[in-house]
């Protein structure tokens, strides 16, 4: 069955079950790299998305639910808030093996969305749901307050 997503504010059309993952259709069908497979559940945020200004888990988010555009880490060119997290990201050396930075990069892109000024506390409470095995927090915590700093300048 053809499904039409937005992906990044471009339409695709994806041949696949109403009941698949978004996260295996934006793989497999949308050349979308940045949404990993963690842990398959929706505990890890490996897998991060947003869809209508909020971070969802795309290897739980069943393709036929999905109403508004998608938008992905491969889309921080043409937004603002996600070109400074990654300048940030990269300046900060926030990234290990980089596997969950995507997710952490769309969970603080929300919270930023929201709030220019977040406290270390506002940082964690937004991250909460995505877990990082390398130990890059605090960095990764640096990262979102320097691109913050960024934004509101």
């Amino acid at each position: 069955m053809a499904i039409e997503l937005q992906v990044n504010g471009k339409t695709q059309s994806v041949d696949t079950s109403p009941q698949t993952p978004l996260l295996y259709a934006l793989r497999n069908d949308c050349d979308i790299n940045s949404a990993k497979y963690g842990c398959g559940q929706g505990q890890c945020g490996a897998c991060t998305v947003i869809i209508n200004g909020n971070a969802v888990r795309s290897c739980i988010t069943e393709i036929s639910t999905v109403q508004g555009n998608v938008t992905t880490l491969e889309n921080y060119k043409n937004d603002p808030v996600l070109s400074a997290l990654n300048r940030a990201f990269i300046a900060e050396q926030a990234a290990q093996c980089g596997f969950c930075i995507s997710g952490m990069m769309m969970s603080a892109k929300v919270l930023l969305d929201k709030n220019r000024n977040p406290t270390d506390d506002t940082i964690r409470k937004a991250l909460n749901g995505n877990l990082c095995r390398c130990g890059t927090h605090t960095r990764i915590l640096r990262a979102i307050r320097v691109a913050a700093k960024e934004l509101q300048a």
